[in-house]
């Protein structure tokens, strides 16, 4: 069995597109894991059962993971999961992407097409950077963020566990944006925002 085999938790739309990413790598897609088979299966992948299923395949074998689910919640809840069972969630990073030599990448983050991570910038566990995104030198995300296509992140910009930036949103250097934040498309940050909060606009403003 090689160490390359992974299965793909999750399999529809934010899954499409890191199977995308996994099969332009080093990684064999050996099948994926949902609550039941998908009628829709554009990659032919097999369907191996449910991970929360004690006789689950993946639990049994030495497989590696990753999740393909943009729910930010959803997302950590399996990744502790899967560590609980002492398996390892993978670091998924498209060719296309520039990543700094002294960013921190968190186990279980996927990093899409053309996303930029520039210097000192620490990324969490099992955050999502979207297509094209940017994140300026030293800012900290911490786990299970979203940062959706198009958004940029200036310098010094700390983001809260399970936060969500929308595409083309901009963040002003040294903001603080809390834990389970969302933020509108296309809005403009220049103040913090505290915990829970749902931001829209330019200026962003809470709703």
């Amino acid at each position: 069995m090689s160490n390359k085999e992974i299965i793909l938790i999750g399999y529809s739309g934010h899954g499409y597109v890191v199977i995308e990413t996994i099969l332009e790598s080093d990684f064999e897609i050996i099948g994926y894991s949902d609550k039941e088979e998908t009628s829709l299966n554009p990659y032919n992948l097999k369907y191996l059962g449910f991970e929360n299923n004690d006789d689950f395949i993946g639990w049994k074998n030495n497989f590696l993971f990753f999740i393909g689910i943009g729910d930010n919640r959803i997302r950590q809840k399996i990744a502790n999961l899967i560590e609980s069972k002492g398996k390892n969630v993978e670091i998924i990073i498209d060719k296309s992407a520039h990543i700094s030599k002294t960013a921190i990448i968190g186990s279980g983050t996927f990093i899409n097409k053309n996303a930029v991570v520039n210097s000192l910038a620490e990324i969490g566990k099992n955050v999502i950077l979207n297509t094209g995104c940017i994140i300026e030198h030293e800012c900290i995300l911490h786990d299970a963020v979203h940062i959706a296509p198009g958004a940029v992140l200036a310098g010094n910009v700390t983001i809260g566990e399970r936060s969500f930036v929308g595409a083309n949103s901009v963040i002003k250097q040294g903001i603080n944006i809390g834990k389970d934040v969302v933020i509108g498309a296309g809005s403009v940050i220049i103040n913090d925002i505290a915990d829970g909060k749902k931001v829209v606009g330019n200026p962003g403003r809470i709703i």
